[in-house]
């Protein structure tokens, strides 16, 4: 069976498109054979990355290990019995068109809370939840007391987390491996980024995740959308020398996918 990791997050803007991208990519590029689906059906950035990469490579005539892209199909409403839920249907469709191809199926969660999010996270071998360095997105997580300091309480998505770990329990599935990315860090060494590494460390502990390195804030990953691009994949395009920036995200990306600890993954880029 594919191993399945879902990127989650109820709250937009942290990037959760971007890692998508690259952790699938950088699984093709490294042989793995993967797929993707995109649950954000209104805005789709995760399918329009793939459907940008799809259409570049084939104007320039490039042939880059790429994703498999799939949709949630239509169900006929008369193939769902009653009381069940017919989104159920249409991932569970999705999953199964990758499956029998596909090492790591990944995926991509819109940033609400959605019923096809809820049942997304349930089927996850490996959860990966990029999280802004800011306390406003650390209350997607936990409730804090006003000194930064005192965790008071798990919120509205660790509830859902540990949910989707109790129906995995009760179906004799394995336990999900759950991440926390600090995603678009910025340079600069402040108090607040220590307390939110103090506030993750000790909430960690509690609620069962472990926390691992995501990307810096850089302006590489919104030139690269639009060809479908990802940090890998700039040599191959023709830049000859990449920049420090550069050359420090894909460090970044290589501390990354070694953080997931996927099973089977040697990081060779």
């Amino acid at each position: 069976m594919a191993h399945i990791i879902v990127v989650g997050n109820e709250k937009g803007g942290a990037g959760k498109s971007t890692v998508s991208m690259h952790v699938a990519t950088a699984l093709a590029r490294m042989g793995h054979a993967t797929g993707v689906i995109d649950l954000d059906l209104r805005q789709r950035t995760t399918g329009r990355y793939v459907d940008n990469r799809r259409e570049y490579l084939a104007a320039e005539g490039l042939d880059l290990a790429s994703p498999k892209l799939a949709t949630l199909p239509e169900i006929p409403a008369e193939s769902v019995a009653q009381g069940e839920n017919p989104l159920d249907h249409r991932l569970s469709a999705a999953v199964a068109t990758l499956e029998p191809d596909c090492d790591f199926i990944l995926i991509d969660c819109p940033g609400s809370h959605t019923r096809l999010s809820q049942v997304a996270h349930s089927l996850a071998d490996t959860l990966i939840t990029p999280l802004n360095d800011s306390f406003v997105d650390f209350d997607l997580l936990a409730h804090i007391a006003p000194d930064g300091e005192k965790i008071e309480g798990p919120s509205v998505y660790s509830e859902m987390v540990w949910s989707a770990r109790q129906l995995r329990a009760q179906a004799g599935l394995k336990p999900i491996d759950w991440i926390v990315l600090r995603n678009r860090l910025g340079a600069q060494n402040m108090v607040n980024k220590m307390k939110m590494q103090k506030a993750l460390d000790r909430l960690s502990k509690r609620i069962g995740f472990r926390v691992g390195p995501g990307f810096s804030e850089r302006v590489v990953f919104r030139e690269l959308f639009p060809r479908g691009l990802t940090l890998l994949d700039l040599r191959d395009v023709g830049v000859k020398q990449l920049n420090i920036s550069n050359v420090a995200a894909r460090q970044e990306l290589r501390d990354m996918i070694k953080a997931l600890r996927l099973p089977g993954v040697d990081v060779t880029f």
